[in-house]
């Protein structure tokens, strides 16, 4: 592709500039904006043939998010995940890596040369007909930990003229703004989304955040508990105790967080899942029997867990599980300026003793009369138990196996670690450019 600087609108850059100070007081996502910026500036008359653009994120397992765009394909756009792991020698020879060693704000690099290329991704460039290249690196600003690197580059016969880089550095800090806005809203929602679920983060974010803001709600309640973690965290030692309780939270604890349902709290080593309904019968039905669906993956999941513990020959973690549905007080309470966002009522204070009898009982799983009643299938019947703060004794049942096998690729589907890509290296760097300094100067040895 051959372009001239005449071809490219003054005029229309502002346009984009505009656009991204519009997308950006409308809180636009970040994927949108990166997407119509490069179509924007494609479509005003720059030659740009790739863009490639990252940027840091806070977020439980992911550190930066990737998008490369190509006028010939569109956009992909991939997640860069926390891993302690990884290949350095991935990025070693990277323009970023470049960038970041020799504390550099941008290095260009013509491609309509001969001989070898300086950094091998250049080389894969060139072979696509790309004949300028230019990277860069925008920090966000202040103390803020966050920040947007990347690339341009141009199909053009004549590569970047000055005027085009001059026209690229200035749109560069518009999109800078405009991202960490976005940055900004979606670390809002990961934050809110982690640490309170995806229904009462929303509910927070969309202004229920007073004292006693709340509302009832119905709602399938699940209780779940480890046994003995006092014995496991004297035996395995305190950081062997908080891997053990995070793999047992992510093998007993992911099925009730998806499929209607919602980690509430996790409490100690135990955790509250509500799986909200409407107040009738159909409604109630279908949440109570999305939580025992649960309830076996669970079982599978923690089964898969203590047959690799038994290989490192570890001990079996144990569990006890309560079921119960009922009306809860779904809101904040707390000091004024110290809230938590669960939900109270005796419903929850019941299935937290009916969790508690699966130690009288030597089961995983106990259930109410009424849980039982709503979701069907086959039950056991335990006895009744005369519950503190319940009038009347309640009747506690034990669930059936379907006999059913829980497929574990179903079960078990959490995220891979497989290392770190060039990418999430080059983006955890540049998140802790301070920190790591040591660990690049050992890089260069």
């Amino acid at each position: 592709m051959s372009t001239t600087q005449s071809d490219v609108s003054v005029i229309l850059l502002d346009k984009v500039a505009d656009w991204l100070t519009q997308s950006s007081l409308a809180g636009e996502n970040l994927e949108t904006i990166v997407r119509g910026f490069c179509e924007r500036i494609a479509a005003a008359g720059l030659p740009i043939a790739r863009v490639n653009l990252s940027f840091s994120m806070l977020h439980p397992l992911y550190d930066a998010l990737g998008f490369t765009w190509k006028r010939s394909s569109g956009m992909t756009v991939e997640g860069y995940r926390h891993d302690p792991g990884g290949k350095p020698e991935r990025f070693l020879l990277s323009p970023y890596f470049y960038l970041l060693t020799n504390n550099l704000e941008h290095v260009r690099r013509r491609l309509d040369v001969d001989g070898p290329m300086e950094f091998p991704v250049l080389d894969e460039l060139r072979q696509e007909g790309v004949t300028d290249y230019l990277a860069f690196l925008q920090p966000f600003g202040g103390q803020s930990t966050q920040g947007m690197m990347g690339s341009w580059a141009t199909d053009s016969g004549g590569g970047f003229s000055d005027a085009m880089i001059g026209a690229l550095l200035r749109l560069q800090h518009h999109l800078a703004v405009a991202a960490k806005m976005a940055v900004l809203g979606k670390l809002a929602d990961n934050m809110l989304t982690t640490y309170l679920g995806g229904n009462a983060g929303k509910r927070v974010l969309n202004g229920q955040i007073r004292r006693g803001d709340g509302e009832t709600i119905r709602a399938a309640l699940v209780m779940g508990d480890m046994r003995q973690s006092t014995v496991l965290a004297e035996k395995e030692g305190r950081q062997a105790y908080i891997d053990t309780l995070n793999h047992f939270f992510d093998a007993i604890a992911a099925p009730f967080n998806r499929g209607g349902g919602e980690i509430l709290s996790f409490m100690g080593d135990g955790f509250l899942a509500v799986y909200p309904c409407g107040r009738h019968k159909d409604p109630s039905k279908m949440a109570c029997e999305a939580a025992l669906s649960a309830v076996f993956k669970a079982q599978a999941r923690v089964a898969e867990l203590n047959k690799e513990r038994r290989k490192d020959g570890l001990s079996d973690v144990r569990y006890g599980i309560g079921l119960h549905v009922g009306n809860v007080m779904f809101g904040n309470v707390g000091l004024k300026d110290r809230l938590t966002f669960s939900a109270f009522g005796s419903a929850v204070n019941e299935v937290q003793r009916l969790q508690g009898l699966t130690k009288k009982y030597s089961r995983e799983v106990i259930a109410s009369q009424a849980f039982a009643t709503y979701c069907g299938g086959d039950w056991t019947t335990l006895g009744e138990e005369k519950l503190r703060g319940v009038g009347q004794k309640v009747t506690v049942l034990l669930p059936k196996s379907t006999g059913e096998t829980v497929q574990l690729d179903d079960a078990y589907d959490d995220v891979a670690y497989d290392g770190l890509s060039e990418a999430e290296q080059v983006m955890l760097l540049h998140r802790d450019a301070k920190t790591q300094r040591p660990l690049l100067e050992k890089f260069m040895q």
